[in-house]
């Protein structure tokens, strides 16, 4: 096994599988890993998802499972996982995206060994209840800038908080793209950053001049030496900074400006596309601006801020009284 895959922690050892479908296993994570170039997170939670099912399945039939089992498998057993799934305590979103997985296992198996089992294909995935995203409003999110970096007691890591979250904010990143940004990713001449986002897909970003302001100031603080083609946010000993401790300086905050429990980071990337949908920026553009794949995702921002668009209508319409 590979040491990168070794360092994500992934292993197939003691699960209970026979050694054709071991093999096939260890070539499908090789091109998960290698080819596909999937992120460690994807890895691990493809990971994580085939072990149980396999640990479930093989409990199931009181034996070790093989290809042929997998190509045997029913909808009945299918169906059988997603309610022992349920018995567990497992959530809609966690079971779909277990459901997804297995599909994909199952697509790679049938390309590289010829192993079909449309009972995978045919099962439902849980029907999801579409929740909003959780935006903060103006002067949370300004407060929330304000008051992290006074939470550290090294002052140059107070500024990589504050940095940090204006990035996320001012940029609308994920906290994995804020993480991944190089010193390289910005282009200081054009205000410009370029972000590697889902599906190892980039994309061009204007960058605000308090932004830039800030990382360049932490940057100058900072006691580690950071080169072009290394991550910008660094931990206290060097090294990439990990997303933890920012969400646990996010708590913090949280619970200093009386937050609701939704404020974590990914709210203030939420936060950014609310914020420029109420001051008109077009739907197209958010899209864009977010990475997102599909208008449809981007659309269910137009449901938050309901009330303030239902008082725009009542304003303007020749009609309201």
């Amino acid at each position: 096994m590979s040491e990168r895959k070794r360092d994500r922690g992934i292993t197939l050892n003691g699960l209970p599988v026979t050694d054709d479908l071991r093999t096939a296993l260890a070539g499908w994570l090789e091109w998960l890993t290698h080819i596909k170039r999937a992120s460690p997170q994807t890895i691990t939670a493809y990971h994580s998802d085939l072990v149980a099912f396999l640990n479930f399945f093989a409990a199931h039939r009181g034996e070790a499972i093989s290809l042929y089992a997998l190509s045997d498998a029913t909808i009945q057993e299918f169906r059988a996982w997603l309610a022992w799934r349920s018995k567990q305590g497992y959530s809609k979103p966690s079971t779909a995206r277990a459901l997804s997985s297995l599909r994909h296992v199952y697509r790679s198996l049938e390309r590289e060994h010829a192993l079909v089992n449309e009972a995978i294909f045919n099962i439902k995935i849980p029907r999801l209840d579409k929740a909003l995203p959780k935006a903060l409003t103006d002067h949370q999110s300004l407060q929330s800038v304000d008051l992290i970096g006074a939470l550290q007691v090294d002052d140059w890591v107070g500024l990589r908080d504050t940095a940090l979250l204006l990035l996320i904010y001012g940029c609308g990143l994920r906290i994995s793209e804020a993480l991944n940004v190089r010193g390289c990713d910005i282009n200081r001449a054009q205000m410009s950053l370029r972000v590697i986002g889902k599906g190892r897909k980039q994309r061009d970003l204007p960058l605000l001049k308090v932004v830039t302001k800030a990382i360049d100031k932490y940057l100058r603080e900072c006691p580690h030496i950071i080169g072009a083609n290394e991550a910008v946010f660094v931990g206290v000993r060097g090294g990439t900074l990990r997303p933890e401790i920012f969400q646990k300086q996010i708590r913090h905050v949280r619970s200093l400006a009386g937050l609701p429990a939704t404020a974590t980071p990914h709210a203030f990337r939420h936060s950014f596309a609310t914020h420029l949908l109420a001051q008109g920026a077009d739907l197209r553009d958010i899209q864009e601006l977010l990475g997102h794949e599909s208008l449809s995702t981007t659309q269910r921002y137009t449901h938050i801020d309901h009330a303030r668009l239902m008082q725009a209508y009542a304003n303007a319409h020749p009609l309201a009284e």
